[in-house]
């Protein structure tokens, strides 16, 4: 059966892992042709060091790099946040894949789009 495999990967998990962990937990998988839901999306220093550490590990032939679309992230401050002016940015839902299988079609603040292609 020719198909793509979609890991879909919980919060939980995700706040187990260190950044690092995390980008190459999501570097692996997408090398292997699977696509990656995560349900909490990275933080943007996190997604900055994915797509640095993407660009270095581009072949030509093998790894033609990734796509990736987030949510737009909230800033959710709670009342103690808010009396000691600590702003908390909230990530959301977020989908990795190959960049020569997945693609965007449309993308707002509530709807993601993609187009997923067995190759």
């Amino acid at each position: 059966m020719i198909g793509v495999q979609m890991d879909l990967i919980s919060e939980d998990k995700l706040s187990r892992l260190t950044p690092m962990e995390k980008i190459r937990l999501i570097l692996d998988g997408v090398k292997e042709g699977k696509i990656l839901v995560l349900e909490r999306g990275l933080t943007p220093s996190e997604e900055a060091k994915l797509i640095e550490m993407t660009m270095t590990e581009i072949a030509p032939d093998e790894f033609a790099g990734i796509e990736i679309e987030s949510y737009p992230s909230k800033k959710n401050q709670k009342l103690l946040d808010k009396l000691f002016r600590k702003p908390v940015l909230r990530t959301r839902l977020t989908v990795i894949g190959p960049a020569n299988q997945l693609k965007t079609l449309k993308k707002d603040r509530d709807l993601i789009s993609a187009l997923v292609s067995s190759q």
